[in-house]
């Protein structure tokens, strides 16, 4: 069921163990080439039980690459039933971050062999962890007038375009899709609303856009560009990040004010 309206998503984005935030477009990058905004000096479980406090659900923790499987968990187990989980996932590991407490699992590269998406890998996906705790990650990156999904730390493009087919196709295996627009990943220079407007349009699901939030007032932008269809991210623009562009408790509140959302009142 769609939301009515946009509703704020948090998350931990973890990299050699640590929490982060990296300017996605560099992620596969060498130690020279990446951007790093932040390095926190919080444990991974801090930011689970801070949104745990404030009642803030449906939040990703994204694994950016190898040796982030212990924060990860221990994100998951401080806020069961809370949070996302994405990076790296496969029908061989996806039960562990589920029974660590993940709300479900986010899939992404596994689904694709050789930059096609595979449908048999997909369906065994869905019997391994069930459809309605499958999120299918499309982050994308821009060619010409199209988004193709991109893999492998939003460094490799598959031929799969982000358009109505797709997404009508790919609703059958999964019950949110999570998009995020690579291009602008990190930048906190603004979203990419045409995408935005693109997911609001084509998708028969809830789906979270992430990607060049700098303000509060991306939230507005956001409901406005999709009709309240689209939820939103916030990462590198939250002052919990280092960001400068929007305080923690100003996002909190904008749930608060949602009727319909899924922010639980504190106890």
């Amino acid at each position: 069921m769609l939301h009515n309206k946009v509703v704020f998503r948090p998350c931990i984005d973890l990299h050699e163990g640590r929490v982060k935030q990296i300017v996605g477009g560099t992620l596969g990058s060498d130690s020279n080439g990446m951007r790093t905004h932040f390095i926190s000096e919080q444990p991974s479980s801090y930011y689970a039980e801070l949104y745990k406090k404030d009642g803030l659900r449906g939040g990703h923790v994204i694994l950016l690459g190898p040796g982030n499987t212990v924060s990860a968990m221990e994100a998951l187990r401080a806020y069961p039933g809370g949070l996302q989980v994405g990076g790296g996932i496969t029908p061989s590991n996806a039960g562990s971050f589920l029974d660590a407490g993940a709300s479900h699992v986010i899939v992404t590269s596994w689904i694709f062999r050789e930059g096609s998406l595979d449908l048999p890998r997909l369906s065994e996906m869905v019997a391994t962890v069930g459809k309605n705790r499958l999120v299918l990650d499309l982050s994308c990156r821009r060619k010409g007038p199209d988004y193709f999904v991109v893999m492998d730390r939003w460094q490799t493009f598959t031929d799969l375009k982000v358009n109505k087919e797709t997404l009508e196709l790919l609703c059958h295996f999964c019950d949110e899709f999570l998009v995020h627009g690579v291009d602008v990943e990190g930048l906190c220079q603004g979203i990419d609303e045409t995408l935005v407007q693109r997911l609001a349009e084509d998708s028969p699901l809830p789906s979270t856009y992430a990607g060049g939030a700098q303000a509060l007032g991306d939230l507005k932008r956001v409901t406005e560009a999709s009709g309240n269809r689209v939820d939103l991210t916030i990462g590198s623009a939250l002052d919990i990040f280092g960001g400068e562009g929007v305080r923690y408790e100003d996002a909190v509140e904008f749930n608060r004010r949602v009727p319909g959302s899924p922010w639980i009142p504190r106890p």
